[in-house]
């Protein structure tokens, strides 16, 4: 390999069941204002299942804190378009944050209806999964609504057990990550790399 064909840690570059090209890296803090602008283009639904409310903006001060993540506690990745971070719009986004006095970690992930569907989630979920195995944590888990059938089965097709969760309505996905099985590279198939 070339080093021109290295990338960062934590960098990916995958073409989408559509033919769009997108990167996966770490948040920048100069994705604030793309973040927000992408926000705007979500529909009121996609909002509601990742909020638990209707929300029409993303603060800048919210951008700002999910755009300057703590190494040592937590981890977001971006799923872009191949461009300079503050120029590329952000088609999704994958948290993960260490619970403090914990060894557990809370995952969200939030997928734009543009590229829904093309197995974006799956591969960001196995990156948040990997991420928290290399942290040596216990468990990796989510809060989601009842009816948001898509991420349900996601999260049970990677191992994830459903439990009640604290409030009416919501489903807790938990993974033990002690005994969860490791990344495979059959498991990465829906995704073709570029070249």
């Amino acid at each position: 390999m070339t080093a021109r064909n290295r990338l960062p840690p934590w960098h990916e570059e995958i073409r989408l069941a559509n033919g769009r090209q997108v990167l996966i890296r770490p948040i920048r803090p100069a994705d604030a204002d793309p973040l927000r602008a992408a926000f705007a283009l979500l529909e009121p639904d996609e909002v509601r299942q990742r909020f638990l409310y209707a929300k029409k903006e993303l603060s800048p001060e919210t951008a700002l804190r999910l755009t300057q993540p703590n190494p040592k506690s937590e981890f977001v990745l971006v799923a872009a378009e191949p461009m300079t971070p503050g120029e590329a719009l952000v088609g999704a986004v994958a948290r993960a944050a260490i619970l403090p006095g914990t060894r557990h970690a809370e995952f969200h992930i939030l997928v734009s209806h543009y590229v829904a569907g093309m197995g974006l989630g799956r591969h960001l979920m196995r990156r948040l999964v990997r991420w928290a195995k290399g942290k040596r944590l216990d468990r990796l888990y989510g809060d989601v609504l009842e009816e948001n059938e898509p991420m349900r089965a996601l999260a049970k097709s990677l191992g994830f057990q459903q439990t009640a969760g604290e409030a009416p309505g919501m489903i807790r996905v938990s993974l033990d990550l002690k005994r969860s099985l490791p990344e495979t590279a059959s498991a990465e198939a829906p995704h073709l790399p570029l070249g």
